[in-house]
């Protein structure tokens, strides 16, 4: 939710357990990065007032609607061949997302503006502010006429789209808007006044965002821009689908990459990650109880033949996830305790492996219905989802996203590709190039298409499943991701 200093003060919480917060930043660490090419740029219209003659001309001319702090940096390279040694992006914020070896792409000068909105919270610490609701756009001196934004995946900052998104995007002419959604960290539930708050913060954020970026690139280039597409992994892919289907005024479509599920009657991360915590410690044990604890866990959504991902994900994601987003949602559940206890046996008490969301108090599905999806997209999106993802399994997640779209009458304005052998964040592909695709070619894949869709009137494929390549060279499902059967 979007509040100023003066609004009343955050709802009180506890100091988190120290132990969360350590394994968050160690799933960050360990995950790795490998490599997909970006698209070559296309040509670049030059607008009416381009200053690429004129390198930065109009800097001094540029003004964030409604920012509370703006830096201004005329910059030689936008994307991060550049941006990381000058300081203009933070490389443990996209760590982890993409390939290892991706190809950095260069050559885009242009004007960099960060700063931030005004806000109440503090958890992002970049640039030294000690504040939340920052931002980045990047305005290129050769732009397309195009603007690109997108919310932060997981629980990071502005630049966590840095290299999966902003830099080829940045390289195809376009500008490139990214949010913090207006609080960060495994502790992000500590911002709002009521359940629920902190989450629909994210979406007040990009809208704000968008809006303002628009205004600046009508500063910069002297005319509005003539697309904006949303797009976004996992929590900024959800943010994708909400601007959909509540600002379709603001955008000319969106591309989800795995975007987060969220409705009030269910599958939720509430309804699907209990029964993993539950069931798993007895699956990995073995035993007599091992086969039983299988097919509690395919029952969630788990997928068979992802089980050699099960691991890294009990370790680093499901129980943390868990904690954090029911401390969110349901901070009564434990009583006076702040996100649970980590790893706890189901039943003990306020175990999270116990959590049982159908029967908890109706506050805990009004908090979800501030943030909860209808389907009711306005503009065109496309969805990829790989059928290995074991955070948001597809059963759970994009399969049921896609029948609401249907259902309530605008499955002409979408598509949905579900790739065999995607999972969740593309680093994994590294230590199992013989079992998973990365998604980050087929994300390309889709944009490309949308901007043909919202471009030219070019009809994308039907939705279907992308088989995983006969050939699995990693040289091949890292360039490329066809869209048709």
């Amino acid at each position: 939710m979007h509040r100023t200093a003066a609004s009343p003060p955050q709802r009180p919480r506890r100091v988190p357990h120290v132990a969360m917060v350590r394994r968050a930043v160690a799933a960050a660490a360990t995950l790795v990065t490998l490599a997909a090419l970006p698209a070559a740029a296309q040509d670049r219209s030059h607008a009416p007032g381009d200053a690429s003659a004129a390198h930065c001309a109009t800097l001094s001319w540029l003004r964030v609607p409604g920012a509370e702090r703006q830096d201004k940096a005329c910059l030689a390279e936008l994307t991060t061949a550049g941006t990381v040694a000058s300081g203009h992006t933070d490389p443990a914020d996209w760590a982890g997302l993409t390939p290892a070896g991706l190809s950095v792409p260069s050559g885009v000068p242009g004007i960099q503006i960060d700063g931030y909105f005004p806000d109440s919270s503090t958890t992002n610490t970049n640039h030294g502010w000690q504040h939340d609701a920052q931002f980045v756009i990047r305005l290129p001196d050769r732009w397309n006429g195009g603007l690109v934004v997108a919310g932060s995946p997981g629980v990071r900052e502005q630049y966590a789209s840095d290299r999966a998104i902003g830099d080829w995007v940045l390289a195809r002419g376009y500008a490139f808007a990214a949010t913090d959604k207006g609080n960060t960290g495994a502790a992000f539930y500590r911002d709002g006044r009521a359940p629920g708050d902190a989450l629909a913060e994210w979406n007040t954020r990009l809208t704000q965002l968008t809006r303002a970026a628009r205004a600046v690139i009508t500063q910069r280039y002297l005319r509005p821009p003539a697309r904006t597409l949303a797009t976004g992994m996992s929590n900024g892919g959800y943010l994708v689908r909400w601007q959909l289907e509540n600002h379709p005024e603001l955008y000319d479509g969106g591309v989800d990459w795995e975007g987060t599920l969220w409705r009030e009657q269910g599958p939720n991360l509430l309804t699907f990650l209990p029964p993993a915590l539950a069931a798993y410690p007895a699956y990995a044990g073995g035993g007599e109880g091992a086969e039983r604890a299988h097919q509690q866990m395919t029952a969630a959504g788990f997928p068979a033949g992802s089980e050699f991902l099960w691991p890294f994900h009990h370790q680093y994601y499901w129980d943390l996830t868990q904690r954090v987003y029911r401390e969110e949602l349901d901070p009564d559940y434990d009583g006076t305790l702040e996100a649970g206890h980590p790893f706890c046996a189901p039943g003990s008490p306020g175990c999270d492996a116990d959590y049982d969301y159908r029967s908890r108090p109706d506050g805990v599905r009004d908090a979800i219905s501030k943030i909860a999806l209808t389907g009711r997209i306005g503009k065109p999106l496309i969805t990829v989802h790989g059928t290995l993802d074991v955070l948001l399994p597809i059963s759970q997640d994009s399969d049921v996203y896609a029948r609401m779209v249907g259902d309530v009458g605008r499955g002409h304005l979408f598509r949905y590709y579900r790739v065999e052998g995607g999972t969740h964040v593309d680093s994994l592909f590294d230590a199992f190039p013989d079992k998973l695709r990365p998604l980050l070619p087929c994300h390309r894949a889709a944009f490309t298409a949308l901007e043909d869709w919202t471009g030219r009137g070019v009809q994308p494929p039907a939705g279907h499943t992308l088989p995983r390549p006969a050939s699995t060279r990693p040289e091949d499902l890292l360039t490329s991701c066809p869209l048709t059967s």
